[in-house]
């Protein structure tokens, strides 16, 4: 490989983007409209736009990315993560194309990217496993009818799916119907195709997982274990390696049943095997993620492999005779998902300015970002704006470390997780020392976490986020930064006399965005009457949907079409 087109953006293509200077190889950046001057264009050695805006127009169009390639004499594209980076028939397209595709076989990922055949897979092999269907279930009629052999809770699981998207979890009998096809319905529109299989429900598991490198010819790498239960919406938030408070026998199932599943199929380069660890010590497999995780540094800094230049050995033919079958870790290791959401109000993601962004340093704290000190968060594409990750010689330390670099980091303009991770580093379930102690499960935010409504500042009746003016003041001895509503505000800068803030929509029967993101799908059209608490449609942003409700009964009215960005508080349609 000489040269290499990096198919995606952001804080992973300037990541890889590095790792092909370590590696003297030539970077080719691609963007959208939206990202021409983002960090990863500027940092690549050349850079070709794909001519749209949305993911769907760009890092989601194969033959675009194709085209990028053939342009600029890539022989080789790495897909990072998310976008086309576990589609089998783009990878295969790479290879037809006569390129090198740094990732697994089209055949890896179109067998373990079936959750299916990957649990049959690990049933093969003897890898831990809760009782699930053998297959994609054809009605709710067959879920029923596990749920009632297995008891509840269960989980309805889109076969094709990832991140927490089409799954749907269901405590009883009343719940089944809706939960099955919610489920089928998100499936779809999520990967265009509706599977879904059931599996008993672990309630209160830990999410643990081992990463691996695989040569393609039989051998399997495990390079130690990672734990990221702390999740929102089934998406990770902090991770940390080694996954810590394991029994010695749990850390031998986890490398065995590793090794087992990706010697079966032959595994080629970088991959995650992901389990379940209950409350009761049950070990589960979930699935194999055919990719690099976003929560890759931390396993990189505890055992000092790099796993993006053993992804362009790997893709080279070259050997892995030089590494043991498992990779000891030295000291301890956590990574913060610096994303712009709101924490205060159910982590509804974010868009827009941020005015500062105070990067944490120190010789033990990395940071991973994909912007600068100053630029915009769109709502086209995920949330991340940066990912910290604090070493120490041990947990304890490296949580201390980590305060420190939650202390730096500072941004302003723009909600983000920053508030959230200082005070998790200051709960006893997260920051436990004995195993007893640490209670974090994966719906541990949702259940336990009752402290969420203070991270937010509440504002007045009637003023929305767009209409506060942010001053400066000193209180005792220390800076901080006050929001007031524009309409208190003088022309001098000053507070001047209480005023009535204007609403941000005054139309009747106004139904307005609940926050920024995409119309995705309307359940209602034109003249169609609605009730009270009906769902009307579907927001989106970043990988998060909200039901559009009914506030009244009436007539609907649409004011926008599918497929508009708009902004929290926009109003949207009207009922009359």
């Amino acid at each position: 490989m000489k040269k290499v087109l990096i198919a995606n953006r952001g804080e992973i293509a300037v990541r890889i983007i590095r790792a092909c200077s370590s590696y003297g190889l030539q970077s080719v950046a691609v963007y959208s409209d939206t990202d021409a001057d983002a960090m990863h264009v500027r940092l690549a050695d050349e850079a070709y736009g794909l001519d749209g805006r949305s993911a769907l127009e760009s890092y989601l169009d194969a033959d675009k990315i194709l085209a990028a390639a053939k342009a600029s004499g890539a022989d080789a594209i790495h897909p990072g993560y998310g976008f086309l980076s576990e589609r089998a028939e783009f990878a295969q397209a790479v290879e037809d194309a006569g390129l090198t595709w740094i990732g697994p076989t089209p055949e890896n990922i179109a067998l373990l990217g079936d959750k299916v055949a990957a649990r049959t897979i690990a049933e093969k092999v003897g890898a831990p496993l809760v009782p699930g269907t053998p297959g994609p279930v054809e009605s709710v009629e067959e879920a029923r009818a596990f749920a009632e052999e297995h008891g509840y809770p269960i989980a309805i699981k889109a076969a094709f799916g990832g991140g927490g998207r089409g799954l749907k979890v269901v405590r009883n009998p009343k719940e089944l119907e809706l939960r099955y096809e919610s489920a089928v319905s998100e499936a779809i529109s999520a990967f265009g195709r509706g599977e879904c299989y059931v599996e008993r429900f672990v309630d209160r598991p830990r999410h643990v997982e081992t990463q691996v490198l695989g040569d393609g010819k039989g051998r399997v790498v495990v390079i130690g274990t990672r734990d990221c239960s702390t999740q929102r919406r089934h998406q990770k938030v902090i991770e940390e390696a080694p996954a810590p408070f394991l029994t010695d026998l749990q850390f031998e199932k986890l490398v065995a049943a590793s090794k087992a599943i990706g010697e079966e199929v032959n595994y080629r380069g970088a991959g995650t095997m992901e389990f379940m660890l209950g409350s009761d010590g049950l070990l589960s497999f979930l699935e194999v993620n055919t990719r690099l995780q976003v929560e890759h540094p931390v396993t990189e800094r505890v055992t000092g492999i790099d796993l993006v230049i053993w992804q362009f050995k790997i893709a080279e033919g070259h050997s892995m005779d030089e590494l043991p079958d498992v990779i000891p870790s030295n000291g301890h290791c956590f990574e913060f998902r610096i994303n712009a959401e709101d924490p205060g109000r159910g982590f509804l993601p974010q868009s827009g300015e941020y005015t500062r962004f105070d990067v944490p340093g120190g010789p033990f704290t990395r940071v991973d970002a994909g912007v600068g000190s100053v630029g915009t968060i769109s709502a086209e594409f995920d949330s991340m704006i940066a990912k910290i990750i604090v070493w120490g010689g041990t947990r304890e330390e490296a949580i201390a470390r980590s305060r420190q670099a939650m202390k730096e980091c500072v941004i302003e303009g723009i909600p983000t997780l920053v508030p959230f991770h200082r005070r998790m580093l200051e709960e006893p379930s997260f920051t436990a020392t004995k195993a007893k102690d640490f209670k974090v499960h994966t719906n541990w935010i949702d259940t336990e976490c009752d402290w969420l409504g203070e991270l937010t500042q509440p504002l007045p009746a009637g003023v929305h986020r767009e209409d506060v003016i942010r001053e400066w003041f000193e209180v005792d001895g220390k800076w901080m930064r006050l929001g007031f509503p524009a309409s208190l505000v003088g022309s001098g800068g000053g507070v001047s006399t209480p005023a009535k803030a204007a609403p941000a929509a005054d139309m009747a029967g106004a139904v307005k965005s609940s926050m920024n993101g995409l119309v995705s799908k309307w359940l209602k059209a034109t003249g169609d009457a609605v009730s009270e608490g009906e769902s009307v449609g579907v927001l989106e942003a970043m990988k998060m949907e909200m039901p559009i409700v009914a506030e009244d009964s009436g007539t609907f009215t649409q004011m926008v079409e599918e497929g508009t960005t708009v902004k929290e508080g926009q109003v949207i349609a009207t009922i009359t």
